[in-house]
């Protein structure tokens, strides 16, 4: 199973997005688009620095037929700058409405004053946060630094042979749960 690539969800953004047109235009465009959701499959908490990255990863789960919520796209009335009681109660109304939470990792999610407290938050919740990383390379395990390495992480691969991706939800290399699965209740089991 592989972990999502940086540099593959930034292709993935970069077929959506036409030379004349920017990031933002083709962000814009998709939040109009998914304005009236209400409800969500994942809830991605992320880094305002990583709009390519949150396009690509956005677009790609997207792909696999799943809503994602991410929070200046759908409530652009939000402020990132200050911490405020409105902002709080709107971004917890969303992960309540959320089923999950994935919790992006990458260069820039440390410095991220939001993405600690949507986690806890979240798996305070409902025990469905899992933290999506973004590698550098093709690996296929990832090991959390401090509080995140208590989480398990989101991969994706083929299942049984088939010829579509799967998102796979892992604690290690030999134990995971079908994505699916794991919304529902199970949780990750050796092989």
């Amino acid at each position: 199973m592989a972990l999502f690539k940086e540099s593959d969800l930034r292709a993935r953004a970069d077929r959506s997005t036409p030379y004349y047109r920017s990031t933002g235009e083709i962000l814009n465009e998709k939040a109009l688009a998914t304005g009236h959701v209400g409800h969500f499959d994942i809830f991605l908490s992320h880094s305002w620095n990583d709009q390519k990255l949150v396009l690509g990863i956005w677009l790609s789960l997207e792909d696999m037929g799943y809503s994602v919520y991410v929070d200046w796209i759908h409530d652009r009335h939000l402020s990132r700058e200050s911490v405020s009681k409105e902002t709080a109660q709107v971004l917890r109304q969303r992960m309540l409405n959320s089923k999950c939470l994935f919790f992006a990792t990458t260069s820039n999610s440390s410095s991220s004053k939001w993405m600690p407290w949507e986690l806890g938050f979240k798996d305070g919740h409902n025990r469905r946060a899992a933290i999506l990383p973004v590698s550098q390379n093709y690996g296929n395990s990832y090991v959390g630094q401090e509080y995140l390495g208590v989480y398990p992480y989101v991969t994706k691969d083929l299942q049984n042979g088939g010829t579509v991706e799967k998102l796979w939800i892992q604690t290690s290399s030999t134990c995971y749960v079908l994505f699916d699965q794991w919304l529902q209740g199970a949780e990750p089991y050796s092989r």
